[in-house]
C-alpha cells in the first residue's frame, strides 16, 4: 500500500514532477454573494489533500447529501478558498484543553483533520491565544519548508480561519504509528534513522526561531521510512520565557518547571529521551542521564556529548548533534534565496548614519517644548500660596532654592509656571484661578483659604483645575489639572494619522495596559493626572474596548484638548505629567487653527494603517470590505503635521517620534512581523531589541509600501518603528467577536519615554540617533 502523503508519491507537492501552483480563490458573483460550489466528482475515500495542487484548492462540489456543508479558509499563503465539507465526530485530543478535533472530507475526497475552538472555549482568551500561536508556528513552517522534501517531518498545514465563529486550523492526516507502539521493536538502523530525523527536525525548528516542546512517543509518528512531529500546538519562540509544559521524562526539567528562557536544546532533551526509550523499551525517570546509560553503547556518544544534561546550556546545539550522528544538515547545502528585506535593513543603517551626522544637540531654546523667551512674570503681588503651605518654602525637586542673599528681606521666589499645551503660553500657578468642574461642565471657583488641614488641601488640589488666563479671542475657555502645574516637567504626546487608522483604539489599548501595571516592570509608577477625567476615559474608552466593543470615531474639534493624562514617576524622582492628544484625522490633515498646539508637542506617535499602506494581495479582500484604498503618497496627516512642527538646525524634526504599524495582526504571518508581534515585550528596556525591531519594521515598510509612508522616519531626528496591534482582530459590526488582545502597544510609549528622559536606565534621546 502506498502512502499518499509520502514525498515520492506524485500527488505530493514535493514530488519533483509536480507543479506547485497556489490555489485559485473562489471569487464573488456579480451580485456580491459567494460563488456557488463548482461541480466535481463525489468524494473518494482515502485520497489525501494536496494544499498546493490546483485540482484541489479552488475546486469544490455541490453537496450531494444534506450532511455536507461549506467551509471557507485561508491557505498558508493566505489565499481564500472554499470547499464542500463533510465532518466526522468530535473528539477531545489529549494535551489540548478546550480544543475539539474531528476528521473532515473536503471537496472531491481530500481528508483533513480539523482542530477548532467551540463556543464554550471562546470565553477563555488564553485558549484563543494558544490556537493563534499554533497557527503562526504552522504557517511559518509551511512557508519555509513546505516545498522541501525534508519538510515532511512536520505536520502539514492545509489552512486556517481565526476569524470564524469557531476558529480552526486544518492539517493533513499523518501516516504511520506513534513511537510508543514501536518501543523495543525496532532494529538499530531504524532507531538511528529516527534519532537523526528528529535531530534534523529540531535543527529546522531552530532556524525558524521555534521550539516544539511536545516531542513524545505519543506525538511522534513513524511509518517505516520517516518521522513526523505532531502539530506545533505547544510551540514557543526561542528566547521567550518558558511556560510549564509536559511531563517527565519527555519534557526537560527546566521546561516542566517553567524556568528560564525557551531554548532549541529543550527539544534535544526530548530527542535523547526518545532514543533511550526506543533502545531500552522503557522510559527513564527524566532527571538527568539514565542510571544504566553505560549499558547501551549506541547511546554512549549522546551521553558524552551532554545530550542528557539536566541544563540546556550543557547540551550540544542541534547542528552539533547532527554532526555527531553523521546526519547531513539540509540548511548547509540548501540553495536558499536571499531575504528581500536585507537590502532595506542595510538602507536603514545608511539612513540612521545620515541622521546621526546631521543631527546635533539642540541649541539654546531649540529643544522640544521650549521657546526662546522665559515665562512671563505675573506682576501681581504674591502672598503665601497653598503650594507653600503644603510643600513649604520655595525649594524642592522642581523649585530650586534662591541663592544666598545679603542680610535683609529675602527676595520672593519666582512663581511656578508651565506652558499650556493648548495655547502654548506660560501659565503661572495662581490659587485665585482654581476651579472645580461639576457634572454639567460648569466651572465653580475653589477657595481653600480657610482650610487649615494640609491633607485636605492636597486632596482638593489633586482633583482641581486651574484656569488658563490666556484664552485667545474665539478660543474656548480652557483649564489645566492642578497637578500639571505642581509636578515635574510635563510631556505631551500626540497620536497622528488619518481617520480610521486606529489612533483612538491604540491610545485606549495603551492606557488600558498602563492601568494593568504594564509600566511597572520598567520602574515606572502611574497615577491619574485628574481622577475624575481619568475615570471617565477608562469607562468610556478603555472598558468599552476591553469588553469587545468598537470605539466610535473621534469627532472633529474646534479646540484641541488632550484625551487623558497621567502622572508618571520613576523611582523617587518628581512625578512628571504626561498628556495624550487624540484628534480626528480630518483635524490633523488640515493646516488649521485647531492644530496649532502641534508646535509645542513634545513627542509624536505616527499611526500607520496596513490597509492603506501595504502592497500585499492578502489585504485586498479586507480593503474591499472596508472601502479603503491603498495610497502611494502616504498619510496626508503625517505630511501636514511634519510640515508644521519645529525642526533642528539640521532640518530634522526636534521632537522624538515613534512610527507604529497598527493593525499588524492583519499581516501577522509575514516573517518580519511574526518575529515581533508574537513576542511579549521584554521586562526591561533593551536598546538592542528596539533597534532590531525598528530595522525590521523599516525594511518591511520599504519593501511593501511606498517611500512616502516612511516620512516620519526620514524627517525626525529620533524615530523608532514598531509592530503593534491595538485590538488583535477585526470588528464585525460594532464588536470584536473574539475579544480584544492588544499586542506590544506599550512599545512606542516606552521608546518615547526613553528619548524624553523618563525611563530609568535609558539616557535621554536614546534612540536611533545615539
Amino acid at each position: 500500500m502506498t502512502d499518499p502523503n509520502h514525498p515520492n508519491e506524485p500527488n505530493h507537492p514535493n514530488h519533483p514532477n509536480e507543479p506547485n501552483e497556489p490555489g485559485r480563490p473562489a471569487g464573488p458573483r456579480h451580485d456580491g454573494a459567494p460563488d456557488a460550489p463548482r461541480p466535481g466528482r463525489p468524494p473518494e475515500p482515502g485520497r489525501a489533500l494536496d494544499p498546493d495542487h490546483p485540482d484541489h484548492l479552488g475546486e469544490s462540489v455541490p453537496p450531494p447529501h444534506p450532511y455536507y456543508q461549506e467551509l471557507e479558509f485561508l491557505t498558508h499563503r493566505e489565499v481564500p478558498v472554499r470547499f464542500a465539507v463533510r465532518y466526522g465526530e468530535d473528539r477531545r485530543p489529549p494535551g489540548r484543553p478546550g480544543i475539539l478535533a474531528r476528521r473532515a472530507v473536503l471537496g472531491a475526497g481530500a481528508h483533513v483533520l480539523q482542530y477548532r475552538l467551540p463556543p464554550s472555549a471562546l470565553s477563555d482568551p488564553r485558549a484563543y491565544g494558544l490556537l493563534e500561536r499554533e497557527v503562526a508556528a504552522a504557517v511559518a513552517l509551511e512557508r519555509r519548508y513546505g516545498t522541501e522534501r525534508f519538510g515532511a517531518v512536520f505536520a502539514r498545514l492545509v489552512g486556517f480561519d481565526l476569524t470564524a465563529p469557531e476558529p480552526f486550523v486544518l492539517y493533513r492526516p499523518s501516516g504511520g504509528r506513534p513511537l510508543s507502539e514501536w518501543a523495543g521493536r525496532l532494529g538499530a538502523e531504524d532507531q538511528e534513522r529516527i534519532t537523526g530525523q528528529l535531530a534534523m527536525a529540531v535543527r529546522l525548528l531552530e532556524d525558524t526561531g521555534l521550539v516544539h516542546r511536545a516531542v513524545t512517543p505519543d506525538t511522534v509518528r513513524w511509518d517505516g521510512s520517516r518521522v513526523r512531529l505532531c502539530a506545533p500546538y505547544a510551540a514557543l519562540r526561542s528566547g521567550e520565557p518558558r511556560e510549564p509544559f509536559g511531563t517527565a521524562p519527555w519534557a526537560s526539567p527546566e521546561q516542566r518547571a517553567g524556568r528560564g528562557a525557551t531554548d532549541p536544546r529543550d527539544d534535544l532533551w526530548s530527542v535523547a529521551q526518545l532514543a533511550y526509550h526506543l533502545l531500552s523499551g522503557r522510559p527513564d525517570r527524566g532527571e538527568g542521564p539514565p542510571a544504566d546509560l553505560a549499558y547501551y553503547r549506541r547511546l554512549a556518544a549522546l551521553g558524552q556529548a551532554g545530550l542528557f544534561a539536566a541544563d540546556a546550556a550543557d547540551r550540544p546545539p542541534p547542528a552539533g548533534l547532527m554532526r555527531l550522528l553523521h546526519v547531513p544538515d539540509p540548511l548547509a547545502v540548501r540553495a536558499g534565496t536571499a531575504d528581500p528585506l536585507d537590502r532595506w535593513r542595510a538602507e536603514y543603517d545608511v539612513q540612521t548614519a545620515r541622521k546621526r551626522a546631521v543631527a546635533g544637540d539642540p541649541g539654546p531654546g531649540e529643544g522640544p517644548g521650549t521657546s526662546g523667551e522665559g515665562p512671563a512674570r505675573d506682576p501681581r503681588p504674591r502672598r503665601a500660596s497653598l503650594l507653600d503651605r503644603i510643600f513649604g518654602g520655595g525649594s524642592g525637586p522642581d523649585r530650586p532654592a534662591p541663592p544666598a542673599a545679603p542680610a535683609g528681606p529675602a527676595p520672593e521666589p519666582p512663581p511656578r509656571s508651565r506652558m499650556c499645551p493648548h495655547c502654548l503660553l506660560p501659565v503661572a500657578y495662581d490659587e485665585r484661578l482654581l476651579v472645580t468642574i461639576d457634572a454639567k461642565g460648569n466651572r465653580i471657583p475653589l477657595d481653600l483659604g480657610a482650610e487649615r488641614r494640609p491633607h485636605h488641601v492636597a486632596d482638593a488640589l489633586r482633583k482641581a483645575y486651574h484656569l488658563c488666563p490666556h484664552t485667545v479671542d474665539g478660543d474656548e475657555e480652557h483649564e489645566l489639572p492642578v497637578p500639571y502645574l505642581t509636578n515635574g516637567e510635563p510631556l505631551s504626546v500626540a497620536l497622528v494619522g488619518s481617520s480610521s487608522v486606529g489612533k483612538t483604539h491604540l491610545l485606549a489599548a495603551m492606557l488600558g495596559e498602563v492601568e494593568l501595571g504594564g509600566l511597572e516592570p520598567y520602574g515606572l509608577k502611574c497615577r491619574p493626572l485628574n481622577p475624575e477625567a481619568h475615570r471617565a476615559y477608562l469607562r468610556e474608552r478603555v472598558q468599552s474596548l476591553q469588553q469587545g466593543r468598537q470605539l466610535g470615531r473621534t469627532g472633529q474639534q474646534t479646540f484641541a484638548r488632550f484625551a487623558d493624562g497621567l502622572l508618571v514617576q520613576a523611582g523617587g524622582a518628581t512625578p512628571r505629567p504626561v498628556v495624550f492628544f487624540d484628534l480626528a484625522g480630518e483635524d490633523l490633515a488640515q493646516d488649521g487653527e485647531v492644530g496649532r498646539f502641534l508646535m509645542g508637542v513634545d513627542a509624536f506617535v505616527f499611526v500607520l494603517d496596513p490597509l492603506r499602506a501595504l502592497r500585499l494581495p492578502a489585504l485586498d479582500p479586507l480593503r474591499e470590505q472596508s472601502g479603503l484604498r491603498r495610497r502611494e503618497l502616504g498619510d496626508e496627516a503625517f505630511t501636514t503635521v511634519l510640515n508644521r512642527v519645529p525642526r533642528r538646525r539640521g532640518g530634522l524634526v526636534a521632537a522624538p517620534a515613534a512610527l507604529a504599524v497598527n493593525k499588524s495582526d492583519l499581516v501577522r504571518f509575514e516573517p518580519a512581523v511574526d518575529r515581533w508581534l508574537g513576542r511579549a515585550l521584554p521586562g526591561r528596556y533593551d536598546p538592542a531589541a528596539l533597534r532590531a525591531e525598528s530595522r525590521d519594521a523599516y525594511a518591511f515598510l520599504a519593501h511593501h509600501a511606498g517611500a512616502a509612508w516612511l516620512k516620519p522616519f526620514d524627517d525626525c531626528a529620533d524615530c523608532t518603528l514598531h509592530f503593534v496591534a491595538a485590538t488583535g482582530g477585526q470588528a464585525r459590526g460594532d464588536r470584536f467577536p473574539h475579544g480584544v488582545r492588544p499586542r506590544r502597544v506599550l512599545a512606542p510609549l516606552l521608546s518615547l519615554f526613553a528619548s524624553c528622559g523618563l525611563l530609568p536606565g535609558a539616557e535621554p534621546t536614546e534612540g536611533i540617533v545615539r
